[in-house]
């Protein structure tokens, strides 16, 4: 169950619906959102439509964790703000509220049954001991993640909605054969590839610089040169691999391992199942005729037909699953085939008991290593809450981070300067620092320390700012050598450029490639029949040398970088594949071609929604939302 429910919180809201959609309703990034006077508290208005600042600040939360969970590296605030990501989301999510609004005003409304139906799939919302969905486990799920009901309601109306949308979209949509025929031919073509690689030794070398070449080159370069801003930190880490081999060695006290055997007794045990028939009654009379009738060995859905009524089947099922206590209750203590009229709270009904599957209870020695593992880690997860009591109690007399940790038997450690990725001066990456840490310490002030925060899986941990280092560039003398090397690599590329340059165009001018290339002291390769297919297998050309190949005209000389140098080619003999294999290919690409368009056109009435509701919003409540500082003016709004 834990697992489902971290799944459901990781994936929200994608999981909602069976993923819903090959495109996407968020075009994030894709359009700016003009702004427009609206209520106070009310950062985007689509019509009907409105987020208010707590509503926005939780979607905006949600896309930054997506964000960092798919660059595995921690998005900080500067970072965030830098990039403009409450312009991104607020783009986003106004496009798709539009979207939806539109979806609504078009009479794309999913019924209640429907929506039901979608919900009650979800494995989060399941009983762990029933299988069922359950109501209350559906609300503490959604109180979790930040969502009542409703809310919940109204997303899954509009991913249904969407869904149902994309498919009408959908269904029949084919491009022409001639589009896939064309997309073939472009994928098929061949040309011979006849190219020689100038590397770095046929030029000359360059001398070495200057310091007045050097600082020249500084500040060409400044932006690149300049060191980010560093920090010095002390972290108090309170984590359970910490404490875990002293509680690993202590003993377990019988009483409590008891306690908790009783306690799970229910759970890890198997219960009793049974297979059971249910028949509603109107009144007795109903009740002894399906009786006799289930007696003479008819089948339970014809008996229950004959009555006007549907029969409820419980395959292999607890007690607890059976919805009346009741009934529960008479079923299991009847007979393997035994079938009787049973009155039970939700009315009347005829059981017939199909088949029993005995329970099986786990005995404490069964159960001994799993509860002894549980109660070792709860001994673990107290160790560390009473250190981080001790840590506070001690910092509270008046005692410093690292004296405090020392009096709560944690080691305070001291590193850096770091910058916000964990890397030092130097570009070495400080392993094991969680993003959690860093973030925080670099939303800190010099000198600033943070309170006792959870890390997750049982760990916590304090961090204190030493010392701030503020961008800047190194001096020449520390940084010389590395400085040089990199001034003459760019030398030797600018001559080989120049030289590259010089003979594509005797080549372009009439002499043979081969000609060219034995002047320069180097010797022609050759790829004939290269495609667009078979270009992965020519890796030694990189990517550009191969962009220019299929992009040059036949004849044409050029130059393009290689992984090892500059190369210098000229291609030839270019066909095309009328085959089977391109008809083969041509209707492959007919479908790709047409998902392509499809997503073409999502985006079309996304854009038009946008349009036709004249979506208003509020930039400043956004970044505000976000916990950004108010824009300077002129700079609030996102690009054009």
């Amino acid at each position: 169950m834990l697992s489902s429910i971290r799944e459901f919180a990781k994936s929200w809201p994608a999981r909602i619906l069976m993923g819903i959609l090959a495109i996407s309703f968020v075009g994030w990034g894709a359009n700016s959102v003009g702004v427009s006077m609206i209520p106070a508290n009310e950062v985007i208005k689509a019509g009907s439509r409105s987020l208010s600042m707590q509503e926005f600040r939780r979607e905006y939360d949600n896309y930054k964790k997506r964000l960092e969970q798919q660059s595995g590296q921690t998005i900080t605030q500067e970072m965030a703000e830098e990039n403009r990501l409450d312009a991104t989301v607020l783009t986003g999510v106004a496009t798709r509220e539009a979207f939806a609004e539109l979806l609504w005003r078009a009479g794309i409304r999913p019924a209640d049954k429907l929506v039901l139906e979608q919900v009650e799939k979800i494995p989060a919302f399941f009983d762990p001991i029933t299988g069922r969905f359950d109501k209350k486990t559906f609300e503490t799920q959604l109180a979790q993640n930040g969502l009542t009901p409703e809310m919940f309601d109204r997303g899954a109306r509009d991913d249904i909605a969407a869904m149902h949308w994309a498919r009408a979209i959908q269904n029949g949509l084919a491009v022409p054969r001639s589009y896939g025929a064309l997309a073939s031919v472009y994928a098929l073509e061949s040309r011979d590839l006849a190219y020689f690689i100038l590397t770095p030794s046929a030029v000359p070398q360059p001398a070495a610089p200057t310091d007045a070449q050097l600082r020249a080159f500084m500040n060409e370069n400044k932006q690149a040169l300049t060191v980010p801003e560093t920090r010095v930190l002390t972290i108090v880490p309170f984590t359970p691999q910490a404490v875990a081999a002293s509680a690993a060695s202590g003993p377990i006290d019988p009483a409590e391992l008891q306690k908790r055997y009783q306690f799970r007794k229910d759970t890890l045990s198997q219960p009793e199942t049974r297979t059971v028939v249910q028949i509603p009654a109107k009144d007795q009379a109903a009740a002894q005729q399906a009786a006799a009738r289930l007696q003479r060995g008819e089948a339970p859905a014809a008996v229950a037909r004959a009555l006007g009524v549907d029969a409820v089947t419980y395959e292999e099922k607890p007690r607890t699953a059976i919805a009346d206590r009741k009934v529960a209750e008479a079923a299991f203590r009847m007979q393997a085939g035994q079938i009787a009229p049973v009155q039970g709270d939700l009315g009347l009904a005829v059981v017939k008991v199909v088949s029993v599957s005995p329970g099986r209870e786990v005995s404490l020695e069964e159960a001994r290593p799993m509860l002894e593992a549980e109660i070792r880690k709860d001994m673990v997860a107290e160790k560390v809450y009473a250190q981080t009591q001790a840590y506070d109690d001690a910092h509270q007399s008046g005692g410093s981070v690292a004296e405090a940790a020392a009096k709560a038997g944690v080691q305070a450690q001291t590193i850096g300067p770091i910058n916000a990725q964990g890397v030092d001066d130097q570009g070495r990456q400080y392993g094991g620092i969680p993003p959690k840490i860093l973030e925080t310490a670099f939303s800190l002030p010099a000198g600033g320390e943070s309170e006792i925060t959870e890390l997750g899986e049982g760990a916590y941990f304090v961090v204190k700012v030493e010392k701030v280092v503020a961008p800047h560039m190194r001096p020449l003398e520390e940084i010389r050598p590395q400085l040089a090397q990199e001034y003459m690599r760019r030398q030797v590329i600018r001559a080989l450029e120049a030289k590259a340059t010089e003979l594509s165009a005797r080549v372009q001018k009439g002499e043979s490639i081969e000609t060219v290339a034995s002047a320069a002291g180097v010797s022609v390769q050759r790829v004939p029949g290269l495609t667009r297919q078979t270009a992965e297998t020519q890796q030694q050309l990189g990517r550009e040398v191969i962009g220019r190949a299929f992009a040059a005209k036949p004849g044409e000389a050029w130059s393009a970088r290689a992984p090892n140098g500059l190369a210098v080619g000229q291609v030839s003999n270019v066909r095309m594949d009328a085959g089977p294999t391109a008809a083969r290919l041509a209707e492959t690409n007919r479908g790709e071609l047409t998902q392509a368009i499809f997503r073409e056109m999502a985006d079309s009435a996304q854009a038009y929604a946008r349009t036709k509701l004249k979506v208003k919003t509020n930039a400043e409540l956004a970044r505000s939302a976000a916990g950004f500082a108010p824009a300077e003016k002129g700079k609030a709004e996102p690009k054009k």
